[in-house]
């Protein structure tokens, strides 16, 4: 493979749905996912796998059980394996960079449901 630069701005444009991750590099084992976040997601964990999200459009609030953390621009948070949490895109439309192991599935270990991405599509 020969490395070549990837435009987070121009990967942006091709799709518009939110919480539906798309591929867009390996890093190892682990993934490097764009996702649009609209509103609230649910409360969830994944007990095996940390998990970074740096925000390059909008704000993230990211609540835990004890509190919530809003994360701006430019900024990024890591939950830690085993963490619940629940992100929420405040004032509109959050643009996130997700950093999580390859077999991470966006709505964690418990039932999966209508949001459930288990494979998201390499873009």
């Amino acid at each position: 493979m020969t490395p070549r630069p990837v435009s987070i701005a121009d990967k942006f444009t091709l799709f518009a749905e939110p919480w539906s991750p798309k591929r867009v590099g390996r890093v190892d084992d682990h993934d490097v996912r764009l996702v649009r976040l609209q509103g609230e997601f649910h409360w969830h964990q994944h007990a095996d796998a940390d998990e970074m999200f740096l925000v390059v459009g909008g704000t993230l609030r990211m609540h835990f059980r004890d509190r919530f953390e809003d994360v701006a621009p430019g900024c990024f948070i890591i939950v830690p394996k085993g963490t619940e949490h629940k992100p929420e895109a405040l004032g509109g439309e959050c643009q996130v960079v997700l950093f999580e192991k390859a077999e991470v599935v966006n709505t964690g270990d418990g039932v999966l449901n209508e949001r459930t991405v288990a494979e998201p599509d390499y873009i």
